[in-house]
C-alpha cells in the first residue's frame, strides 16, 4: 500500500508539473515563484530543525563505542571507534559522513531452515548507499554551471573525472547511472525484503521514488530530450541573483517536471527523514567523546533548570505504597510496611 501511495504521488506530481510547462500562464510561477516558495521552506524548515536539534540538554553521556577506550598506555586505543578528545570526534564524525563507517559493519540476520538464525555481512547496503550519496552530491556540484557566471573551477574537474571513459555523445557521465543504480536498490530493497518491508511507510517510499525522478528527468533531457540550456541558465541565474525574468519559451516541458520535482524534494526535505544529511552532525552517540573516566560530565540541565528541579515535588515510593496499600495487599503484591508499621 505504501507502495501504491507513493507511486500515485509521483504520477500527480508529474502530471503537475507537465501541465506547468504546457501552459504558458503557469511558466513564470513554475519557474519563478515556486523555486522561491521551495528555497524558503527549505532554509528556514532546516534551521528550526538545526535550532531544537542544538537546544536539546543530554543529561547522559551516551557515546556508541565499539572499540577499545583510552585506558592504560599499554592497552592499544581505538581512536576512531572509541575517540577521547576532539580530533579524534572530528575522524569519527569524518568517516561516518564521508565513508558510512557504521553501515560498513551492517549484519544481516535470516532464518536457515526455518529454525536455525544465522548471523552475516551485508555490505550490498553499504555500498549502494555509498553509490547514491555520493552520486548525488558530484550531481549536485556539478549543477553549479548552472548557477553561477563565470563556473567555479570545481565543475570543470568533476566533469572531466565523472566523464572519463567518454563513451556517447553527449558524453555519458557515470555518476547519472550509479545514481539511478543506487536508488533502485534502495527502492527495490524495500519491496523484496521482508523485514524492511514490514517496516516501511509511504514516507520511505516517497523521497526514494521523487529523487528517481529528478534523476530520471534530467538524465531524459541530456540524451533524448533536447532543451534550451542558455535559457535554462539564464532562468537559474536570474533566480539566484534575485533578479527574475520570465522562462524563455524555448524551454522544453520535461525540464519543468524536473524542476517541479527538486521544488517538490526541497519542500518536503525538513519535514522528512532525509533531514539526517544534518541531523548526523547533532547525534550525541557520534559527536562526543568517550572520556567518561577523564572528566566529569555535567548535566545540562542543572544551570537553567536546577531551581525548578529541585523544587519539584516528587512522589515517593511511600506515598505510592500508603496510597495503594490496599489494592497491593488485594492481588498479593510485596509490601515494605506492614500496615503496624504504618499506625
Amino acid at each position: 500500500m505504501g507502495v501504491l501511495i507513493s507511486l500515485i504521488a509521483i504520477a500527480v506530481l508529474t502530471l503537475v508539473g507537465l501541465v506547468g510547462g504546457s501552459v504558458p500562464g503557469l511558466r513564470y510561477v513554475f519557474g519563478v515563484v515556486l523555486p522561491y516558495i521551495a528555497i524558503a521552506t527549505f532554509l528556514v524548515g532546516v534551521v528550526i530543525r538545526i535550532i531544537r536539534w542544538a537546544r536539546a540538554p543530554v543529561p547522559f553521556k551516551i557515546t556508541t563505542t565499539a572499540g577499545q577506550a583510552k585506558s592504560l598506555d599499554f592497552i592499544r586505543q581505538n581512536k576512531f571507534d572509541s575517540p577521547s578528545n576532539f580530533w579524534g570526534v572530528v575522524g569519527r564524525m569524518a568517516l561516518e559522513i564521508l565513508f558510512f563507517r557504521s553501515l560498513f559493519r551492517n549484519t544481516k540476520a535470516d532464518l536457515k531452515d526455518n529454525s536455525k538464525l544465522v548471523y552475516g555481512e551485508d555490505k550490498w547496503l553499504w555500498a549502494f548507499s555509498l553509490m547514491f550519496h555520493w552520486s548525488f552530491l558530484i550531481i549536485f556540484l556539478r549543477h553549479f554551471r548552472f548557477f553561477t557566471e563565470p563556473i567555479p573551477f570545481f565543475v570543470p574537474l568533476l566533469q572531466g573525472l565523472d566523464g572519463f571513459f567518454e563513451f556517447g555523445l553527449p558524453i555519458v557521465y557515470i555518476t547519472n547511472l550509479l545514481i539511478v543504480a543506487g536508488v533502485t536498490y534502495l527502492f527495490f530493497r524495500r519491496i523484496f525484503n521482508e523485514k524492511v518491508k514490514y517496516i516501511s511507510l509511504p514516507a520511505d517510499y516517497f523521497p526514494l521514488l521523487l529523487i528517481a525522478g529528478i534523476a530520471i528527468t534530467g538524465i531524459l533531457m541530456r540524451y533524448f530530450f533536447k532543451t534550451d540550456l542558455v535559457g535554462i541558465k539564464e532562468l537559474t541565474v536570474g533566480l539566484l541573483s534575485l533578479s527574475p525574468s520570465a522562462p524563455a519559451e524555448t524551454i522544453s516541458s520535461m525540464f519543468y517536471i524536473h524542476l517541479f520535482f527538486v521544488c517538490s524534494l526541497m519542500i518536503y526535505f525538513p519535514m522528512s527523514k532525509l533531514v539526517h544529511m544534518t541531523g548526523v552532525f547533532f547525534s550525541p552517540t557520534r559527536n562526543m567523546a568517550n572520556d567518561n573516566r577523564m572528566k566529569h560530565y555535567e548535566n545540562p540541565w542543572d544551570d537553567e533548570f536546577k531551581k525548578e528541579y529541585y523544587a519539584l515535588h516528587y512522589h515517593t515510593y511511600d506515598e505510592y505504597e500508603d496510597e495503594f496499600r490496599k489494592f497491593m495487599k488485594a492481588v498479593d503484591l510485596p509490601l515494605e510496611k506492614e500496615e503496624e508499621d504504618v499506625k
